[in-house]
């Protein structure tokens, strides 16, 4: 009887380590965020950061924001995909607008998609009347921007059996708002080759 209820017990044993073994999932670790990411040829991290750092360094190079006398004030429109994958471009235009006001050359105004909420919050203020006077955010002050930048993105993909090819463009404009004349334009190529 002392033999059976070892048995039971090993048995058991074995059976629980087995289950914490499949249910321990996969290892996480941590890993350089500006390391180069080749998981596949598909839009990544790596091409993000190419990207943001190549336009941010040409357009603070440009005319219009390094020879003005103060920092201009800019607005950021959504980049256009026009690639067949799906790629979150606000990312892109989120990561250009950081980089550009920490070098303190630009200052950004509301753009259209945050012009809702800058509206809201204005109403809010000064319309609830749950607020000091003294303390509200007046309407009609605020600056409209001098500059506004746009881009698109576009890919060509191109397979074989053995071989995916992906040639991306990166397009970004400054425009001048009052005169309409383009200002500024810059693109970044990335090519990415997978093979199987």
């Amino acid at each position: 009887m002392k033999m059976h209820t070892k048995t039971i017990q090993l048995s058991s044993v074995a059976i629980f380590a087995a289950l914490l073994v499949a249910c321990s999932g996969p290892q996480v670790r941590y890993g350089d965020a500006k390391a180069v990411e080749t998981v596949n040829a598909n839009y990544g991290s790596t091409d993000l950061q190419m990207i943001a750092e190549a336009m941010t360094r040409s357009l603070l190079q440009s005319k219009a924001i390094s020879g003005s006398k103060d920092a201009p004030i800019v607005t950021l429109a959504d980049v256009k995909n026009k690639t067949s994958e799906y790629i979150d471009t606000r990312v892109i235009t989120d990561k250009i607008r950081t980089q550009l006001t920490k070098s303190g050359q630009v200052r950004f105004a509301v753009s259209v998609s945050e012009m809702q909420n800058q509206t809201e919050e204005l109403k809010r203020q000064n319309q609830s009347g749950l607020y000091k006077s003294n303390t509200i955010a007046k309407t009609g002050n605020m600056q409209g921007a001098q500059y506004r930048i746009e881009g698109s993105i576009a890919s060509i993909v191109k397979n074989t059996k053995d071989v995916k090819d992906v040639y991306y463009v990166f397009n970004l404009n400054l425009i001048n708002n009052e005169s309409g004349l383009l200002e500024w334009s810059d693109e970044k190529e990335i090519r990415k080759t997978a093979t199987r």
